[in-house]
């Protein structure tokens, strides 16, 4: 895979996060000039990386009805939440990646909902409207963390990637992006999302213990 051409770090400044349970964090964010997809991605510097440590990564594509509407039907906001807690803890950066419905866009994402109400499966769903079942690229992420990297705000040993989903560690290596070791995250089921979660782990791989996904 081709290495992605550079980005640079266009302006960083703090933001207190609280959260709908009262969950508090101070994140660092910071923008980006070069971004391959032109698109306005944000890294959320969180916690601090201990000396010689590895950075916590979490690559978390924007959803609007899960992060923001709280909407059931995905994992999306809960994973957010967990993300911005273990990261805290841990040191690292949340990459806020503007990929709304697996990189089709919210009305296209809506449109999917309505067929998957019909019986098809989230990827199903997607290729039934001629997209694809996951469009997203990684390629501004990478540029993201080889430019905080160059701002020495990363280590140079790579980072742990917080993720169930195996193609974005694929890809980040691929874009020279060392990964030591990919993460899980927990299992946010609920009783509207559970076909969406048994899909992610049958079709693509991720890491989903299906005994934990009842209905």
């Amino acid at each position: 895979m081709p290495q992605p051409g550079s980005a640079t770090v266009r302006s960083r400044v703090r933001i207190p996060l609280t959260f709908p349970d009262g969950y508090r964090a101070e994140a660092e964010v910071f923008t980006f000039h070069g971004l391959a997809d032109g698109a306005e991605h944000l890294a959320l510097a969180l916690g601090t990386v201990p000396a010689g440590g590895t950075p916590l990564v979490r690559l978390h594509s924007e959803c609007l009805t899960g992060d923001v509407f709280g909407s059931d039907r995905c994992d999306c906001g809960p994973q957010l939440r967990e993300s911005v807690e273990r990261i805290s803890e841990a040191g690292g950066y949340l990459l806020y990646l503007r990929q709304e419905g697996r990189g089709i866009g919210l009305y296209n994402k809506l449109d999917a909902y309505a067929l998957q109400d019909s019986g098809l499966d989230t990827y199903d769903a997607n290729t039934a409207l001629g997209l694809p079942e996951d469009g997203r690229d990684y390629t501004a992420a990478a540029q993201m963390l080889t430019a905080l990297g160059e701002a020495g705000l990363t280590g140079t040993t790579g980072i742990d990637l917080l993720s169930n989903n195996p193609d974005k560690a694929a890809q980040l290596a691929g874009l020279g992006v060392a990964v030591r070791h990919r993460v899980p995250t927990g299992v946010h089921v609920s009783a509207s999302n559970v076909r969406y979660l048994r899909a992610k782990a049958e079709r693509t791989g991720h890491s989903i213990e299906l005994s934990r996904l009842v209905g």
